[in-house]
């Protein structure tokens, strides 16, 4: 078998510890603390989030998605195929590094989603981004660390809270949809989320396919 290469490595801003990219012949993983945060050969249910959430706004004239974390790009290249031409996708980056691999190592991916003038790339924390205008996104989705147990950004713990989520909700168009991705399930987070208002849906999804672990994706409307 083909040893793991390693191409670069960063530290995470706000002492998250060291982040990593790997690749072995085509396969590309990233991790964090030395645990694997995302591998190539596992996106399902990352396409799954973007599939679900988009599907409902697609059909707005001029549908406005905001992503929190980029990744290796997989949330957004399905943002964009369930999208019209009309629509605009922020994608909210807090690590540079991870925008320089997804122009150049990871680019392929997910078929050069940052090339897509559709994309507009923010190298900043998506809380920050959220909170700068009212009503301004059809839909949110945080593909951010590991969901609402944040493993590489103690700050990201933020964006679960109540005042993170009251944040989300005033962001969110009438309507709106706010959807979370997570590595777990979490009981807690859902009563967090009806108890912010929200009408929400609970979707448990496979990392690749029919295979692999199953992630959970909440499916929160702005009521």
């Amino acid at each position: 078998m083909n040893p793991w290469v390693l191409l670069d490595e960063v530290e995470v801003p706000g002492d998250g510890g060291s982040m990593k990219l790997y690749q072995r012949a085509f396969e590309f993983s990233i991790s964090v603390k030395n645990e694997e945060l995302m591998n190539s050969r596992m996106h399902g249910s990352e396409d799954a989030l973007a599939e679900l959430a988009c599907k409902r706004v697609a059909d707005h004239k001029t549908p406005r998605v905001l992503i929190g974390g980029l990744g290796m790009g997989f949330t957004l290249g399905a943002a964009l195929e369930h999208l019209g031409n009309t629509a605009e996708v922020i994608v909210a980056e807090l690590v540079p590094a991870v925008v320089k691999w997804n122009r150049s190592h990871l680019a392929e991916l997910a078929g050069n989603p940052l090339e897509d003038p559709r994309t507009t790339i923010r190298e900043s924390d998506v809380g920050l981004v959220i909170k700068e205008k009212a009503e301004a996104y059809d839909a949110i989705l945080l593909d951010v660390d590991n969901g609402p147990d944040a493993l590489t950004h103690a700050g990201n713990d933020r964006l679960y809270t109540h005042g993170g989520l009251a944040a989300a909700k005033a962001a969110l168009k009438p309507g709106g949809i706010l959807a979370v991705w997570s590595a777990e399930p979490d009981k807690s987070f859902s009563k967090r989320l009806r108890g912010s208002g929200f009408k929400i849906e609970e979707v448990s999804v496979r990392a690749r396919g029919t295979k692999g672990r199953r992630h959970t994706i909440w499916l929160a409307e702005k009521k």
